[in-house]
């Protein structure tokens, strides 16, 4: 029964990736540390093209707008804006009069160059005054706060030790995104990004010393990227940029590669199958079948679910709330398989919907 089981997450697994195009990370299997970035450099960014600076605007009606309410989908504010019509073509003012193009990894960081002026992984749509505010500074976790924007996001004082100089906080919702953009950075632009140290600001985030980045780097986004798991924004975001610059992140692709390169798998050979070595949490679910809501019993706190159906579709995604029940009623009739993550620990289990 377990051998069964086990292969059963394993088809449901390799499932998950349809989005991937078959074989796409097959070279990087295997490989551990340096050669799997540089092996992974090689994979996303062998067919990568860019769109014009002028384009992004293009872009972000596909990969940034918010399918709950059509409006932009801004990490910086809570500012409603229409794609299209709110873009900043020069009009300045306070946060919500419009949204620009923000480079997460400054453009002053890397001279303004090709490829990097114009990824789609590295320029985000975000409201222009917050981005103003945001400036070229790295961002951190802020200790003495000089201005809040309307999200929450902040600027100030870092608190994160490594790095005492003036840091951009976005909110935790966004925290991991924004951590797993700058690995796609440290890996797509390998060997280049480790001379991206021309300011004591971007000094602060790269370097050549852990495989692209500095110490500082390497403990604020792991950290990230492990309380703020990949989210049904980033999958969507990720496919839609995949169909304009033809290419991936594998840090939303497969999250656990952070771990691997710079966390505490390094020394480690990667395979495709490293995430089922990780069912640690122990949960029960019930009703089972359920109709309208699921209740999770587990000590873990703070979880994340995503809910698959057999094909491997992804249905929903979230943080578990307080009361640990995931409202399923919009799903139809059939087996569902749910996961549930906290850090490094992950889980799976079937559910049945039946109304």
């Amino acid at each position: 029964m377990k051998k069964n089981f086990t292969l059963f997450l394993l088809s449901i697994t390799l499932s998950f990736y349809a989005q991937i195009p078959a074989g796409y990370y097959n070279a990087a299997i295997g490989k551990s540390d340096a050669t799997l970035r540089v092996t992974l450099k090689t994979i996303i960014s062998s067919e990568l093209s860019v769109t014009s600076y002028a384009g992004l605007y293009t872009a972000y009606a596909t990969t940034d707008k918010n399918p709950e309410n059509g409006k932009l989908w801004d990490m910086y504010s809570n500012c409603n804006f229409t794609i299209g019509t709110d873009e900043n073509h020069g009009a300045n003012g306070g946060e919500c009069t419009n949204y620009n193009r923000e480079h997460t990894t400054p453009q002053s960081w890397f001279g303004g160059d090709a490829p990097m002026y114009s990824d789609l992984f590295n320029v985000y749509p975000t409201d222009s005054y917050v981005n103003g505010k945001r400036s070229n500074y790295p961002y951190g976790e802020v200790a003495s706060i000089s201005y809040t924007s309307g999200n929450g996001s902040k600027l100030g004082t870092s608190g994160f030790a490594g790095y005492s100089g003036t840091v951009f906080e976005p909110i935790d919702e966004y925290k991991g995104d924004f951590a797993r953009t700058y690995m796609y950075m440290a890996t797509c632009y390998a060997g280049l990004c480790e001379s991206w140290t021309s300011t004591s600001e971007a000094a602060a985030i790269y370097s050549s010393s852990n495989l692209g980045f500095t110490s500082y780097a390497v403990a604020l986004y792991l950290k990230w990227s492990r309380q703020d798991p990949v989210s049904t924004k980033e999958i969507n975001r990720n496919n839609a940029v995949y169909s304009i610059q033809h290419n991936r992140n594998p840090f939303i692709d497969h999250p656990e590669l952070a771990e691997f390169i710079w966390g505490t798998r390094m020394g480690e050979q990667w395979s495709l199958t490293t995430e089922l070595n990780n069912v640690k949490i122990n949960f029960s679910i019930s009703p089972n079948p359920v109709q309208n809501e699921l209740s999770i019993n587990s000590e873990e706190q703070q979880m994340h679910f995503v809910v698959y159906n057999l094909s491997g579709q992804l249905m929903l995604a979230g943080q578990l709330n307080i009361s640990k029940t995931i409202q399923v009623s919009q799903l139809n009739n059939g087996m569902y398989l749910l996961q549930l993550s906290s850090g490094n620990k992950k889980s799976f289990q079937k559910f049945v919907v039946n109304k």
